[in-house]
């Protein structure tokens, strides 16, 4: 019943046809039915010290975006200067550091914004920096504990299994020789493989709004004068009305209750087809300015914002229309990237996919709350935080001293992130409601229900099974060869799904094989961990590689190119360095 569930789940996962917290809830559910999980233990998984840790680093991770990190970090880059290997470099090297100790999303997510405007001011597409960049981020976080879900779940297993945690730096000495090895690479060679995409950045955005923006003059004589705007605009699906000019006055997105006037401009968005038929059957006027700048759109009360579609944003496989992005949130879609193609019509039908780049017009106050209401990433119009040297080092503060507390045993790491992240919502640096906010619910969930089920992989005795079967193949070779063997599959299973998934079903059956070879599990543990982390082939592998896919122009084939010479150098790599610092002797 257990292989069954598993299957399932990996199908599923490969597959996603259903969301891999709701898969995963769902085995968690089918095996307590079945009595092969006691009901009374069905959710302790979400009180797990992994669980609790992923939670705290979110937080601490938004904190220190929030204290300015970000526009510190993005000054210094700013000085790189023009050559794409220094950049790629500076860029990969950083978010790999990043990520060794908050998590490698959110540090790739925070250093995205600076990549793509040094990419334009380079007058490149940022492909050559993106990809290299997720990348770096999967690397930094094989270096610590607190890098990657995949560490703390290892560490946990080990607990679980008899041993003590594996403390903040056992992961350093294989993880920092395989991350140094991986930036040297992509460095020098590896963003050489990827391909030159055209995204868009060779310009000065990544959408060209004049394309497709139009102004239309109200006439003095016209019918349509002393008339709301509402009635010129109906039925009008493929027209959307972005502002209009009165004199020295502008109504960003107006109310469409507004009275038209005489010599009213209005901005539209329109494809050339509808706005021709617009103009003639309401016999109005085309201004012929076709110049019209992108700040135009800028006014102090609305902002244009370039953003990413994220995995499981509430805005992924829906429309305009569907999100009611106007009425909801008072916002409109004004163009869609989609890996380098721009769509100029119909957007409010087209159904929105991860990684595809969205062109939003917006309150200026209120587009953080929007956006992440929407679960987008903002990209090159960020609102970057201006750092402030009291609150930066107040918050860096208490996050190192709640690295040191962990890193010397003196408190669990859940204890002290917890307590550092409950420290900084006291305190100016965030609020509670960004704490709640930068919290991966669908995350949280993957872990709490998939714990319970991976242990019941070794209760059951499946592990032990899948273990001899492994042995029995392999007699004649070696311990170290199986563990290679054990590191390729891990590779393998982080590639199609989850990598803590990859991590929660590998862990048992590591265990149960060093048993049978009578040595010590600790070097297959972190075998496990490793390749775990080495989502390199494909863009589902891993939410960093999703992310960078649309404003990178991505296909779905690029990945490989760069990551399968990533993968073979780290299995290479990897072995002995396992076997140096972690002996087979029990």
């Amino acid at each position: 019943m257990v292989f069954g569930t598993l299957a399932g789940c990996l199908v599923l996962f490969i597959t996603s046809f259903i969301r891999y917290d709701l898969v995963a809830m769902s085995a968690l559910l089918f095996l307590t039915f079945w009595g092969i999980i006691p009901s009374e233990k069905s959710f302790s998984g979400f009180a797990n010290p992994a669980v609790i840790t992923v939670v705290a680093v979110l937080i601490l991770s938004k904190a220190l975006e929030n204290a300015g990190l970000v526009s510190l970090i993005g000054s210094w880059v700013a000085k790189v200067g023009q050559r794409p290997m220094l950049q790629v470099a500076v860029l990969t090297s950083l978010v790999a550091f990043l990520s060794a100790f908050i998590n490698n999303v959110g540090a790739l997510a925070l250093l995205m914004p600076v990549a793509i405007q040094l990419a334009r001011k380079s007058k490149r597409s940022p492909s050559y920096l993106l990809m290299p960049m997720a990348f770096g981020s999967l690397l930094g976080g094989m270096t610590t504990l607190i890098g990657t879900p995949p560490n703390l779940i290892i560490s946990d297993f080990r607990r679980q299994t008899g041993g003590t945690s594996f403390s903040m730096f056992d992961f350093s000495p294989v993880g920092l020789g395989i991350a140094l090895l991986g930036i040297v690479f992509i460095s020098l060679f590896g963003w050489r493989l990827v391909p030159k995409r055209q995204s868009g950045a060779d310009k000065n955005n990544l959408f060209n709004i004049e394309d497709y923006l139009s102004e239309v003059i109200v006439p003095d004589d016209s019918e349509w004068v002393d008339q709301q705007l509402i009635q010129l605009m109906d039925k009008q699906d493929e027209l959307l009305v972005l502002a209009l000019l009165r004199g020295k006055s502008k109504f960003s997105a107006p109310s469409p209750y507004l009275t038209l006037k005489g010599g009213d401009i209005l901005i539209l968005r329109a494809d050339s087809e509808s706005l021709s038929q617009f103009v003639e059957q309401h016999k109005l006027v085309l201004s012929g300015d076709k110049e019209l700048p992108q700040d135009t759109l800028n006014f102090d009360e609305v902002s244009v914002i370039e953003a990413v579609v994220t995995r499981f944003s509430p805005a992924e496989k829906r429309t305009a229309r569907d999100l009611n992005l106007r009425t909801r949130f008072s916002s409109n879609l004004l163009a869609i990237a989609r890996r380098g193609q721009t769509f100029q019509r119909r957007l409010s039908d087209e159904k929105l996919r991860v990684g595809d780049v969205l062109l939003l017009q917006m309150p200026h106050e209120a587009r953080a709350d929007i956006l992440n209401s929407l679960g987008l990433l903002p990209l090159a119009e960020r609102d970057l935080k201006l750092a402030k040297p009291r609150r930066l080092i107040f918050t860096l503060v208490i996050f190192i001293a709640a690295l040191c507390l962990s890193a010397f045993g003196i408190f669990p790491s859940a204890v002290t992130f917890s307590g550092a992240a409950l420290l900084l919502v006291l305190s100016p640096v965030i609020s509670l409601r960004e704490a709640y906010a930068a919290i991966d619910w669908s995350i949280v969930v993957l872990l709490g229900a998939m714990i319970p089920v991976g242990e019941a992989l070794e209760t059951t005795g499946g592990a032990q099974r899948i273990a001899e079967f492994l042995l029995a193949s392999t007699s004649a070779l070696s311990p170290t060869i199986i563990l290679g063997l054990v590191l390729l599959m891990a590779m393998f299973l982080s590639d199609v799904i989850n990598n803590a998934a990859a991590a929660i079903v590998m862990a048992p059956i590591g265990i149960s094989l060093a048993n049978g070879l009578g040595v010590s599990a600790d070097a297959f543990l972190l075998a496990i961990a490793i390749g775990a982390s080495c989502a390199f082939l494909t863009p589902i592998g891993h939410q960093s590689n999703t992310l960078v896919m649309g404003p990178g122009g991505y296909r779905f084939g690029d990945y490989w190119r760069m990551g399968l010479v990533l993968e073979l150098l780290i299995l290479l790599a990897a072995i002995p360095l396992l076997r140096f610092f972690w002996p087979f002797d029990v």
